[in-house]
């Protein structure tokens, strides 16, 4: 098996916040805030988060804030969606930092985008999807207002995206992918409802997400990619199913994936890395428990002391 070279994926990780007019930065300035909870959640996880200027990052999440709203954009000057609000407040709990935040009017921001049938719209323009029914939920539990939203409704949402075989799809009738699995179990998780999932079924198809090179697809006949393992791998630890794959296959095509000259991790063997594949190849080592890394939260998708810190500091 491939030897995990840390030190590398630190020096990978700060090297992409330092590179502004590359191919990489470019494709990413609309969703910088994302790949800075990408990056530092790494760094975390590989226990290197000292590598970073703490009040540096908060300040510059901070820039992200709309103030009329309360929502974050995905980089300054551009519009505030769920996603990179739920990104800004990982970043926050991450760095210990949730006391800048006016919770209140963040709160309220996400509160707003329920619609009445229990779904949350991304932004103002209305798109529904379940990721945003999951971002709202993480959001406003790790922020402790929940009870801003109608909890009841908002599971109801997500069960009525379940599907026949057990998975479930960004709205109803949508096919089952992963990636919104990953969504629909962590926000039913969060919400203490994992009562509503049949886990031997969601658990068979996800556990059918292996290939022969051991990595995890998102669908059938699709390739493996390093960034099912974080989808597949934290749905079915929240399901306690993980015991259907093979861990140490899934490990060695993750490693399989690594830069080991220049760090980072990418999508496939030999493809090019991205700071998006480097968090979740690292998280899905987390998750099987690899040798000097942290645990992270299947739910919350946060180190595990970070977590603890959130809901059980005196």
């Amino acid at each position: 098996m491939e030897e995990f070279v840390p030190e590398k994926h630190v020096q990978y990780v700060i090297s992409v916040e330092k590179r502004k007019d590359d191919f990489e930065s470019l494709v990413m300035e609309h969703l910088r805030l994302n790949g800075a909870y990408w990056g530092l959640t790494t760094l975390d996880l590989m226990h290197k988060i000292g590598a970073i200027d703490p009040d540096a990052v908060v300040s510059w999440v901070m820039t992200c804030q709309h103030q009329d709203c309360g929502g974050f954009s995905g980089n300054i000057g551009h519009d505030p969606h769920l996603l990179y609000t739920l990104s800004a407040v990982q970043i926050l709990a991450l760095l210990d930092r949730i006391d800048v935040l006016d919770v209140e009017k963040v709160s309220n921001y996400v509160a707003g985008l329920q619609n009445e049938d229990g779904s949350f719209s991304g932004d103002i323009w209305g798109e529904i999807d379940t990721r945003f029914s999951y971002c709202a939920i993480c959001c406003l539990s790790i922020l402790r207002r929940l009870e801003k939203i109608d909890v009841e409704k908002a599971v109801n949402y997500i069960v009525s995206c379940k599907n026949y075989d057990g998975g479930f799809g960004a709205m109803p009738g949508g096919e089952s992918h992963a990636g919104q699995i990953f969504c629909c179990v962590g926000a039913l998780a969060i919400t203490g409802s994992l009562d509503h999932i049949d886990r031997d079924l969601l658990g068979w198809w996800l556990c059918e997400r292996q290939c022969k090179d051991g990595g995890l697809n998102g669908r059938p006949e699709k390739l493996a990619d390093v960034c099912y393992s974080w989808w597949v791998l934290s749905s079915l630890i929240m399901i306690d199913r993980v015991h259907w794959i093979d861990k140490d296959k899934l490990a060695k095509f993750i490693l399989n994936c690594q830069d080991k000259e220049n760090g980072g991790i990418s999508d496939r063997p030999d493809n090019a890395v991205d700071v998006f594949h480097t968090y979740f190849g690292v998280a899905g080592l987390s998750l099987m428990e690899y040798p000097d890394l942290k645990s992270i939260d299947p739910a919350y998708a946060l180190p595990v002391d970070v977590v603890n810190r959130i809901f059980f500091r005196k």
